[in-house]
């Protein structure tokens, strides 16, 4: 029983070789797998070399192989990016408009983990992102429109699954229309059942359709299903009565890390582990304190010795995981690095995520002549302070900012400034164009401020570039030329500079309503 119930847990770890920590739960409750984030990834040849040390931990251990997992959803959502190829993330390949976009990416991203021994991705997030005031699905998503997310999700599902890696949609049963953020708070999703058949629920049924391996949970409040107040990730209701029973769903579902707050600050891990597992989930996720999952192991462990967990719902758990690690063949070794090193990051591969950022590139306006620039004309891009830390570092390489990609591609008198420089819009007379980067600007005053001053002082002269939200036109629809790309990661910018520079003509649709102006499918010449 005890083994039984370790296979019931991921669990993440601290640091770039199997911890302590990890090492002691693999070898005392044979766990059922752990889970990489940015603090256990330098790059690919040591990530390889960490799942083969997991996995030889394991079979000394005399436990079942582990599911090794990460959450390498593409775009903005990326643990590991050095030494890998980085796809494109969902919104981008939303606007694309093909699904063949969201299938080929899945694949070949699934071929690169599996070859450095991750077996579980928790992607595709199939949120439909409905709400603008969203905080943590936004371009995630694939669209505000649940017919989009149902295909490209359930082509993702067929892709990261053709290679050889399990698919995890997510957040079910829907993160999309949340403007709070389960990570810090508990959100409630007040709508009633027929709305929640027409959006939130219609991708998932899609991807239950492809055979997706595995649903995630969401830590949302669904009174509609779930009149309590209980979150879905602890809902019978939820998880067994409308997932299994109406859905008809026989993989395995997986929560939603039990350390965010929406859970912890509750119940807690451990009494969270108990009542997810009761409501119908087969593998729980504690992903950052070793005193949280010890507590939540001994938890599970006196629940079933107390008969409030019983050993048949610890067998049909423990069922539906062997199958997958069996379908999974988990037991195959993991090759050498020199022969994993020859077929990741490679040109080919490289070439299907140009191809499909390239795709994406959406112009939303383009008045006054402004596009394309000339590549003469002296230039100021002014880039935002707010972008994430792994994603700075990144950019710091090489050509890694728009700035860098411009000069790159032959422009030849640009300079680039940072919003929370001294004076951002110092001299804006000396220059012929002037590039305003977006990130997020609803969240980030001084960047929309900076954007607003910019465009009121020198606006004929002024193009914006949304390298995240593309509902950042809402907040200075004066700007006469508007290019999205969905995100900040370099090939992004790189696409970015070609679009702006005249040498790619932008064939990207809007995944999304930004204004009756601009509707779902808009795009300009």
């Amino acid at each position: 029983m005890k083994e039984k119930i370790g296979q019931l847990f991921v669990f993440g770890f601290h640091g770039y070789e199997p911890s302590d920590d990890i090492n002691a739960l693999i070898e005392e409750y044979g766990i059922g797998g752990t889970i990489y984030f940015t603090r256990n990834v330098q790059n690919a040849k040591q990530v390889h070399n960490l799942s083969v040390k997991l996995q030889e931990k394991a079979a000394l251990s005399g436990r079942a192989p582990l599911f090794i997992a990460i959450d390498q959803e593409g775009g903005m959502v990326a643990r590991l990016v050095d030494g890998v190829t980085l796809m494109p993330g969902n919104m981008a390949l939303g606007a694309t408009g093909q699904a063949e976009a969201a299938r080929e990416t899945a694949k070949v991203s699934g071929e690169e983990l599996r070859k450095l021994g991750i077996t579980l991705n928790y992607a595709p997030c199939i949120d439909v992102n409905n709400n603008p005031d969203n905080p943590v699905i936004n371009v995630r998503s694939y669209s505000d429109r649940a017919e989009v997310v149902s295909e490209l999700g359930a082509a993702a599902v067929e892709g990261y699954q053709s290679a050889g890696v399990a698919a995890t949609v997510k957040h079910f049963p829907g993160h999309g229309d949340t403007s709070v953020d389960s990570h810090h708070t508990l959100p409630v999703l007040p709508h009633n059942r027929d709305r929640l058949d027409a959006i939130e629920l219609r991708p998932f049924r899609a991807a239950i359709a492809a055979g997706t391996d595995c649903i995630m949970t969401a830590h949302v409040v669904l009174p509609a299903l779930e009149p309590s107040g209980v979150p879905s990730t602890l809902s019978e209701n939820v998880l067994t009565g409308l997932l299994r029973g109406e859905l008809g769903y026989d993989g395995v579902v997986v929560t939603d890390c039990l350390e965010m707050s929406a859970i912890d600050e509750h119940y807690g891990p451990a009494q969270g582990s108990v009542k997810a597992i009761q409501a119908g989930a087969d593998m729980v996720l504690v992903s950052h304190t070793i005193e949280k999952q010890r507590a939540a192991l001994e938890a599970v462990a006196a629940a079933v010795e107390s008969g409030e967990l019983s050993e048949a719902r610890i067998d049909e758990a423990v069922s539906r995981i062997m199958r997958l690690k069996t379908k999974l063949r988990l037991e195959e070794p993991i090759g050498a690095w020199e022969q994993v090193a020859a077929v990741i990051g490679t040109e080919a591969n490289k070439e299907v995520a140009r191809r499909w950022s390239e795709a994406s590139v959406t112009l939303v306006k383009n008045e006054g002549g402004l596009l394309p620039l000339r590549r003469e004309a002296s230039t100021l891009v002014l880039w935002p302070s707010i972008v994430p830390v792994s994603v700075a570092d990144e950019m710091l390489s090489g050509d890694g900012t728009l700035g860098g990609y411009l000069s790159h591609y032959g422009a030849t008198n640009v300079v680039e400034r940072r919003m929370d420089g001294a004076d951002p819009l110092a001299g804006l007379d000396a220059f012929e164009q002037i590039v305003i980067v977006t990130y997020d600007a609803a969240k980030h005053p001084l960047e929309r401020d900076i954007a607003r001053q910019a465009i009121e002082l020198a606006g004929d002269r002024v193009v914006a570039v949304s390298v995240r939200n593309p509902l950042d036109l809402l907040l200075f629809p004066d700007v006469l030329a508007y290019l999205a790309v969905y995100e900040c990661r370099p090939l992004a910018l790189s696409s970015a500079a070609k679009a702006l520079l005249g040498d790619l003509k932008p064939q990207g649709k809007l995944p999304l309503e930004i204004s009756p102006a601009y509707p779902f499918g808009w795009s300009v010449e």
